[in-house]
């Protein structure tokens, strides 16, 4: 049995919309079985790639439950429930409880920059103490670049130690090797798990639980053996073969913004143009930019597909 309360290859999957920008709930639950199939662990759901912030607290519950009644069980899915407030972040926790979802990954209140440990702490405590459920489990969400929030090593210490059976792990986003390692090595059992695709490789033989990434939106099986394989030296072959297929993919759509260039590569792959929308304010990529993508991703495909 694995030291860790959480492990594994899950997606940060992308939401896929409907012409009037709904989610489109059938194709995001085929999306899921898919990656499921593909080799992921499980869904980490509305998340940054499934810009979650641009849903409303309604519409990420409707998501959530969408998923479950696909088919798809509580175990598999890993839903983003972090908001700006802490009301209703207890609020997207609990419905989460309440359909049996125990896994959550929680950005940290973000609106407010330069705030201190002492203030993070006091939120993350009342958010679990609010939720007031022994089966919660949190994975903390380290994205400074996007949240303005970091989370130290010295706040994530006090949470484990004050909350050791719920502060369980915490996605790495912020694409630092040294912070993961410093975190491996500073928390036995804690879940350090990779926010960057090709990242996976170096934590998982550092001692890292896994990763939660959006190429795996694209690449999930050959993550699945960088995770099974990455610390075997007699397979290192095979996964120097998954890794260049990762980092092949993972540049391609850093070439582009990322989020609607992940959505462009999901719909080449999977022959769904409706892929490409995204929510304002982010914009699909334009007429020139998508032939030019749909160019490179086919030759990618030619070579990894």
């Amino acid at each position: 049995m694995s030291q860790f309360a959480i492990t594994g290859v899950y997606s940060a999957a992308a939401t896929p919309l409907n012409a009037d920008f709904s989610p489109d709930l059938g194709l995001f639950a085929e999306h899921c079985k898919h990656l499921i199939a593909d080799g992921c662990h499980g869904i980490a759901l509305l998340g940054t790639t499934g810009e979650a912030n641009s849903f409303s607290i309604a519409e990420r519950k409707t998501i959530l439950e969408s998923a479950l009644k696909s088919g798809l069980t509580p175990d598999q899915l890993m839903p983003g429930t972090g908001l700006a407030s802490v009301p209703d972040t207890i609020e997207l926790t609990r419905h989460a409880l309440s359909l049996g979802v125990t896994k959550v990954v929680m950005l940290p209140p973000f609106y407010y920059k330069g705030v201190t440990d002492e203030g993070l702490f006091a939120a993350y405590a009342q958010i679990i103490e609010g939720v007031k459920d022994d089966r919660l489990k949190v994975i903390l969400y380290h994205i400074p670049q996007m949240s303005g929030v970091p989370l130290t090593l010295g706040l994530i210490e006090r949470l484990i130690k004050a909350f050791p059976n719920t502060v369980v792990g915490i996605k790495d986003s912020a694409g630092q090797f040294d912070n993961m390692q410093a975190m491996v090595s500073a928390f036995p059992g804690f879940s350090v798990l990779a926010g960057a695709d090709p990242l996976l490789l170096p934590l998982i033989q550092a001692g890292g639980a896994g990763c939660i990434t959006a190429t795996s939106n694209l690449v999930a099986r050959s993550l699945r053996t960088v995770f099974e394989h990455g610390a075997d030296a007699s397979k290192a072959a095979e996964v120097e073969t998954a890794q260049a297929r990762i980092m092949a993919y993972r540049t391609l759509s850093n070439d582009y913004t990322q989020i609607p260039a992940i959505k462009a590569m999901i719909g080449l792959q999977s022959k769904t143009p409706s892929w490409s929308r995204v929510r304002a304010p982010m914009l699909a990529l334009d007429e020139v930019k998508l032939a030019d993508l749909a160019t490179k991703f086919a030759a990618l495909e030619a070579i990894h597909g």
